[in-house]
């Protein structure tokens, strides 16, 4: 992968919906060219889809928690990922380092159902226990990034 792919990669991520034309325009290649290189992005399962963002409050979901999961001594790390997948609820789910095993984000439409998800969370064989953050707001969400490091001659480091 070289820096016009990565190129791509940024534009799609920022619109995935841009035609090839206008993705060629923005790194310098004929559409002919962007079509074969996101084609081979693609193939190599650098790029694995496309979707629509939504924002959650317009669908209903109104209320977004953070939840870790504390396993129990004996419990299986995958048979708990492939349950916490199971609970249309949980959007995410992360493997993490620390106490926690896994830290999931929870979507729901109220405080109500959020402590139903909780309890039908908490019943999962082998989680032992929660911790559960409320988000208040959310300031930035899935925003496209890249792996290139950030200019440092437009920051004020000294």
């Amino acid at each position: 992968m070289d820096s016009v792919d990565r190129r791509i990669i940024a534009a799609l991520r920022t619109n995935g919906r841009v035609t090839y034309a206008d993705l060629g325009r923005q790194v310098g290649l004929s559409a002919s060219a962007v079509h074969e290189r996101v084609g081979k992005l693609e193939a190599a399962g650098v790029i694995t889809g496309y979707h629509a963002m939504v924002d959650p409050r317009a669908v209903g979901l109104g209320v977004t928690a953070l939840v870790g999961i504390h396993p129990t001594d004996t419990a299986d790390d995958e048979d708990v990922a492939d349950a916490l997948g199971k609970l249309h609820e949980v959007e995410s789910c992360y493997r993490v380092a620390g106490d926690e095993a896994f830290v999931v984000k929870v979507r729901v439409a109220t405080v109500d159902d959020l402590e139903r998800a909780l309890g039908r969370l908490r019943r999962i064989n082998g989680v032992a226990r929660t911790r559960s953050t409320v988000v208040l707001s959310t300031r930035f969400e899935g925003r496209p990034n890249t792996a290139e490091p950030a200019d440092e001659s437009d920051g004020d480091a000294r």
